[in-house]
């Protein structure tokens, strides 16, 4: 270790010397790393500012941690902002290369490449009838993945979701809660009828023949002979929708629907429901086929819920006043009870169809309108 230079007392003085211990340790330190060089004799200024910091140590003028430098939380500042910029400059970076991840896509990078799924966009409630038929989709191949593709229906609602009744209100000598126990009852039937999937399978369904008017024992022993043998006097599919599971699959669990339910005042101190109901099913053939095609049903019904304590009649069940149907995309004139869909790859077998071409999704005109004896064709699936 260096022998320490010889100190000189300061002219005027001679207490003190002119090097300050901390410069001396800090020499000696540098010295036995083997880097620095010996202190310098520090300037006359100097010497003045070590004298009046020795003076103000000795009247205890000043803390004790006054050599400790900023406080921690400064320091930490110190170090924590240039790694923030770092990071923030990397994530710039990022976000320039890649816009998507920023959640929300507050720049609308996918407004372009989602343009076809915002067009897609449900459908606001069907309140009257429509003026005029569906316009028409992109020309879109359907798939097992998007079974409605090229298809109106794509903006449909989803099942029963499609199904919404009318707020109901009291109706002559029927309260409020009997109108809406009519219009419950018939959307049940619409349901069971057209969505469960036990129904679509071709099983009995229970739950809609348990709504209707047990003595409508004519309707009950008609539909009962339609489900137990058909045949085209006795046509299941008058009411209910029905594949055959070996020969046809439903693709997904989604089948659309379009439609509205009203009601007004009927005869019989009665509040009469009239239901129009368009569903759409997406189907493949049986065996892991991968074609798909869409059959599209639409029904008409009416029914009536009667004052029972005026009339015989039994509460809560609905009298079914009339019931229709139009089926797209379904072979004609077989009468075991199923739907057929049409395939683009079937060979067409039998006779040519002999009544005119039709929209399935046009719902601006009612059943009645324009209809004739034949089977026809429809103009799209």
């Amino acid at each position: 270790m260096p022998d320490r230079p010889s100190e000189e007392p300061r002219s005027g003085s001679g207490e003190e010397p002119s090097i300050p211990d901390d410069v001396w340790d800090k020499f000696l330190k540098d010295s036995e790393a083997g880097i620095g060089s010996a202190p310098k004799e520090p300037s006359a200024r100097a010497r003045m500012v070590t004298e009046r910091l020795r003076q103000q140590d000795a009247r205890g003028e000043r803390p004790e941690n006054w050599r400790a430098g900023p406080p921690r939380t400064e320091r930490r500042r110190r170090r924590i902002w240039p790694v923030l910029g770092i990071l923030v400059a990397a994530a710039v970076a990022v976000v320039a290369v890649k816009p998507s991840v920023i959640p929300g896509d507050p720049f609308g990078t996918k407004d372009d490449k989602n343009s076809s799924a915002a067009g897609a966009s449900p459908l606001p409630m069907e309140t009257a009838a429509p003026t005029a038929p569906p316009s028409s989709a992109d020309p879109e191949v359907p798939t097992l993945a998007r079974p409605f593709a090229g298809s109106p229906a794509e903006r449909w609602a989803d099942g029963a979701a499609g199904i919404v009744l009318p707020k109901a209100t009291p109706i002559g000598t029927l309260s409020k809660a009997q109108v809406e126990q009519a219009l419950q009852q018939t959307r049940t039937l619409l349901v069971d009828a057209n969505l469960n999937s036990a129904t679509l399978r071709g099983e009995r369904p229970t739950t809609s023949l348990g709504v209707i008017e047990p003595q409508q024992t004519e309707l009950l022993t008609r539909l009962n002979t339609s489900l137990s043998k058909p045949d085209e006097q006795h046509d299941p599919l008058s009411m209910f929708s029905r594949f055959d599971p070996t020969e046809i699959k439903l693709v997904g669990d989604v089948i659309k629907t379009r439609g509205r339910i009203t009601f007004k005042a009927g005869e019989q101190a009665s509040v009469a429901v009239h239901a129009d109901y368009t569903f759409v099913y997406p189907v493949v053939r049986a065996g892991g086929s991968k074609e798909v095609t869409r059959t599209i049903v639409r029904r008409v019904l009416d029914v009536q819920l009667s004052d029972p304590t005026r009339y015989q009649v039994t509460p809560g069940k609905i009298t079914i006043r009339r019931y229709d149907r139009d089926i797209g995309n379904s072979a004609c004139d077989v009468y075991d009870g199923f739907l057929h869909p049409e395939f683009t790859t079937d060979t067409p077998t039998g006779a040519a169809p002999s009544g005119p071409t039709s929209d399935p999704y046009d719902r601006s005109k009612g059943l009645d309108e324009d209809r004739s004896e034949g089977c026809g064709t429809v103009s799209r699936v």
